[in-house]
C-alpha cells in the first residue's frame, strides 16, 4: 500500500510537470508596463516682489582732472596726495618764461595804439575848430580825420583786450582749486614739464569732493519702467555689512547705455568720510506695487553653456523659448522672452526632451 501511494504521487508531479511545461508562468503578470508621462504647468503672471537687489558702486560726487593750461615747467608744488583743500587754493606754481615776453610785446603794442588813437583824436579835434572858420577846412579833410580817429580807437581796444587775454593765460600759470576736496592723485614734482592734455593723458593732480558721494546703480531694461521713485532704497556696504542706510533716488539718466541699461544715482552724505570712492554695495530698488511679472516654476528652466530656455507645448510639440532671468524665489523665477501667460510649459525637462518632438 505504502509503495502504491509513493507511485501514485509521482505520476502527479510529473502530470503537473509537463503542464507547467506547455504553458510557463509569467513573472511579470500583474505590472502594467507605461510609458513616463511629462509633467506640465501653466505661465503665470502676477506682482512677486516689491523691489529687485541690484549692486551698485559709490563715486565722488564731484572730481576733476587738472591739467596745465600751457606747456610750462612746474615751479612750486603745494600739496601731495591725501592734502585737504579749499575753493581757490594755490595747489602748484608753473613758470613759462616766454610768457614774460609776450605779456611785454602786448602790452608795448596797447600803448602804442593807444598812443596813435590819442593823436589822431587831437588831430580831429583841431582841424573841427579850424572849421568853424568858413574855407580853413575843407569837408573832405575832416571826414578823413574823424575816420582815422575811429580806425585808430578800434585798433587800440583790439591791442587792448589781447594784452588782457595774454595776462589771462600767464595767469593760469597759478594752479588753483576749483571746489572744496581731497588731493587723491599727484602725478608730477618740482620740474617737471607740463602741458595741456587729453582725457586719455595722465593729469597733474586728482581732485575729489568726498563730503557727498554719489551711489551709482545700473538698472536693466527690464526694470526701468518699474521703479518706484516715491520710495526710498536700502542699502548696505560689502565694507560696512550690517549697516543699512535708506535715501531717496537723486537723478537718472533717463537713457539706456550699452548695456541696455539706465544709470540712477542717490546722494550719500559722508561728513565722518567713512565711506570711500570705488565701494560696492547691495541695493534694494523698491518697484512699482502691482507691477506684475511672468513667473513659471524654477524646474522648469534649463540652462546650457550656450542658452537658458523652457520648454513650451505647442499644437502637441515641444518648442524651445529662450529666456532671460529676472527675481528668484524658492520656488518661482521671473522671466522675460517669447512667453506669455497661460502658455503651457514642461517640468523637469531632460536633455532627450528634443525641438518639435510629440508630448501626449
Amino acid at each position: 500500500m505504502k509503495y502504491k501511494l509513493i507511485t501514485i504521487a509521482f505520476v502527479a508531479a510529473a502530470f503537473c510537470g509537463c503542464s507547467h511545461a506547455d504553458k510557463p508562468v509569467d513573472i511579470t503578470a500583474g505590472k502594467a508596463k507605461t510609458e513616463d508621462k511629462l509633467e506640465t504647468t501653466t505661465v503665470t503672471e502676477k506682482a512677486m516682489s516689491g523691489y529687485v537687489r541690484l549692486p551698485g558702486q559709490l563715486k565722488p560726487f564731484n572730481e576733476v582732472n587738472i591739467f596745465a593750461k600751457i606747456n610750462s615747467f612746474v615751479k612750486q608744488l603745494n600739496v601731495d596726495r591725501g592734502s585737504v583743500v579749499r575753493k581757490g587754493q594755490l595747489l602748484a606754481v608753473l613758470e613759462a618764461p616766454e610768457m614774460a615776453s609776450q605779456v611785454q610785446s602786448a602790452n608795448a603794442r596797447y600803448l602804442q595804439a593807444q598812443e596813435a588813437s590819442n593823436a589822431s583824436r587831437e588831430k580831429y579835434r583841431r582841424l573841427k575848430e579850424a572849421s568853424k572858420e568858413e574855407g580853413a577846412v575843407s569837408p573832405l579833410d575832416l571826414d578823413n580825420a574823424l575816420s582815422k580817429m575811429k580806425a585808430d580807437e578800434a585798433v587800440a581796444l583790439s591791442e587792448r583786450s589781447n594784452a588782457t587775454s595774454v595776462k589771462d593765460v600767464q595767469a593760469y600759470l597759478n594752479i588753483r582749486a576749483p571746489f572744496d576736496g581731497t588731493i587723491v592723485q599727484r602725478n608730477v614734482s618740482a620740474g617737471a614739464l607740463v602741458g595741456p592734455g587729453k582725457s586719455t593723458d595722465q593729469p597733474m593732480l586728482v581732485l575729489q569732493d568726498t563730503r557727498k558721494l554719489r551711489l551709482e546703480v545700473m538698472i536693466p531694461e527690464n526694470y526701468v519702467e518699474k521703479v518706484d521713485l516715491k520710495q526710498p532704497v536700502s542699502f548696505v556696504f560689502n565694507a560696512l555689512p550690517g549697516q543699512s542706510n535708506k535715501a531717496y533716488i537723486s537723478r537718472s539718466s533717463n537713457a539706456l547705455g550699452s548695456q541696455r541699461s539706465e544709470a540712477i544715482e542717490i546722494d550719500v552724505p559722508n561728513k565722518d568720510q567713512r565711506l570711500k570712492p570705488g565701494m560696492y554695495g547691495e541695493v534694494k530698488v523698491p518697484l512699482l506695487f502691482g507691477a506684475k511679472s511672468l513667473l513659471v516654476p524654477n524646474n522648469a528652466i534649463v540652462r546650457s553653456t550656450e542658452r537658458i530656455y523652457v520648454v513650451k507645448v505647442k499644437d502637441g510639440k515641444a518648442v524651445y523659448a529662450d529666456i532671460k532671468e529676472g527675481i528668484v524665489n524658492d520656488t518661482n523665477t521671473e522671466v522675460f522672452g517669447n512667453l506669455k501667460a497661460g502658455d503651457k510649459i514642461v517640468l523637469n525637462p531632460g536633455d532627450e526632451l528634443k525641438e518639435g518632438q510629440e508630448i501626449k
